[in-house]
């Protein structure tokens, strides 16, 4: 079986633009994968045209050997954008492989290792009572447990930073008031935090409520901040998705910087790559908890990687609402994914009539700006 062509497609997910991945083979069997749009997202496309004229004609369930090429030959770290292309390119060739081999890719990795994958979805609202019913909805509706929310209850750039973390404090209690006591809530601050010690105030103020987690209050660059972060917290701290392969991961957990890692299958170089990062949290006693804000594309990849990787913890999860990409896509029942034992690959088809008449749209984060007037953090 030999690799014919690459064809990328640029979709869209609501308002922002996705980018999704074919790979073609000489005997008619095809995969499908899920880039990470960091910006430019018109850039993806340049870049598999780059890629393709490295494995044209390899066998596509090589996954190792391709992946260990492109790194070798590319010669310097492809960053952000070519590890997000690479990540695209890694779920198609797992999925022609579980197709060729009439199994669903988690048999791939070793079997499962649990019988369904546990999700939990983003809730917000004006107040905690606000939030509490948004909770409530997605459990009467889909049997969710587990949700995150944001921490800022006030801007957190205008106000003194004792009232931020009171406010967040105020907020998380009026919701545990109006949920039940078994489910989980965790909170993000997006990294938008600069000062360790303010993240750390922060973390407290909520501590009193039991937090699920608190998900990436800083950026990612400092290893050691995060250990001493964490040293001194009494609540899981969570991070990894603005990290990418393994040896960013090792640098992370080899300081005990963290207690739950969250990489970005669709960011990180791929499924592949994602279970050489799961297995040294493992040895490190760290669990794993993928990011997953992207299309149910992502989701059938993650699900697979969930399934079969003993340290897992829980998957983040977007409801699929009007998104046309698939027939079917994973949606959970009483708070887990299901999984599919008999559909090979990735258990699910692209429709590519339907996303071949997409149009590009732009779509910008923006930073928000302090009274003085600099930009804050996303």
């Amino acid at each position: 079986m030999k690799i014919t062509a690459i064809k990328t497609f640029m979709t869209l997910d609501g308002t922002r633009p996705r980018a999704l991945v074919k790979v073609e083979t000489d005997e008619g069997l095809y995969g499908w994968g899920e880039v990470y749009c960091h910006g430019p997202e018109l850039a993806v496309e340049a870049i598999m045209d780059h890629i393709f004229v490295m494995i044209k004609g390899e066998d596509p369930r090589r996954i190792e050997y391709i992946m260990l090429k492109l790194f070798q030959q590319n010669r310097f770290p492809p960053g952000a954008l070519g590890l997000a292309a690479m990540s695209g390119l890694d779920h198609a060739l797992w999925d022609i492989s579980g197709k060729a081999a009439g199994l669903p890719v988690y048999m791939l990795l070793g079997g499962a290792c649990r019988d369904q994958v546990q999700v939990y979805r983003s809730i917000g609202g004006s107040s905690g009572k606000e939030a509490a019913e948004a909770a409530q909805k997605l459990n009467e509706d889909w049997g969710f447990t587990a949700f995150k929310t944001g921490p800022f209850r006030i801007d957190q750039n205008a106000n003194r930073w004792g009232l931020v973390c009171k406010a967040a404090a105020e907020y998380f209690e009026e919701l545990r008031t109006h949920c039940d006591d078994n489910w989980e809530f965790a909170f993000d601050p997006h990294a938008k935090i600069f000062e360790p010690i303010q993240a750390l105030q922060l973390a407290n103020a909520l501590a009193p409520y039991d937090p699920y987690f608190y998900e990436e209050p800083l950026r990612p660059e400092n290893s050691d901040a995060w250990a001493r972060l964490r040293e001194q917290m009494i609540v899981p701290l969570a991070t990894g998705e603005s990290l990418y392969t393994r040896f960013e991961f090792l640098d992370l957990l080899s300081k005990q910087g963290a207690d739950i890692i969250q990489p970005d299958i669709c960011a990180c170089g791929g499924l592949l790559e994602m279970r050489k990062i799961a297995a040294i949290a493992e040895a490190h006693y760290v669990t794993i908890a993928p990011h997953n804000p992207m299309g149910p594309l992502a989701t059938a990849v993650n699900l697979h990687f969930s399934a079969a990787t003993p340290n897992f913890k829980i998957l983040e999860y977007h409801l699929p609402g009007d998104n046309h990409w698939l027939d079917d896509p994973y949606v959970p029942t009483n708070g887990y994914l299901q999984l599919r034992p008999d559909r090979p690959g990735l258990g699910v088809e692209v429709d590519e009539e339907a996303i071949s008449k997409d149009e590009y749209r732009h779509w910008q984060r923006t930073c928000s700006v302090r009274p003085d007037g600099s930009t804050g953090y996303i």
